[in-house]
């Protein structure tokens, strides 16, 4: 399979000592998926993905990348578009 384009399209940043420290939607190819978190762990920043709430009341990624390296390319993506 080709490379997908990936780029982010629209980032919300938040003022303030809140963990969260922005939102993200970001397009795929030729999809959009909202809803990625911005946020300052101890670590360091690091990208939270949308997730829905299931009926057993845990929470499920509803959006994640199914390799090391297309995990590595968002968070890239997204904190570079953070950064600038």
């Amino acid at each position: 399979m080709e490379d997908v384009s990936l780029k982010v399209v629209r980032l919300h940043r938040f003022e303030g000592d809140s963990k969260l420290k922005a939102f993200a939607d970001i397009a795929v190819g030729d999809f959009i998926v909202k809803g990625v978190r911005v946020v300052q762990g101890e670590k360091g920043l690091f990208l939270g993905l949308p997730q829905e709430k299931s009926k057993d009341g845990k929470w499920y990624n509803t959006f994640y990348p199914a390799t090391e390296e297309a995990k590595q390319n968002l968070s890239e993506t997204v904190l570079a578009a953070y950064n600038e």
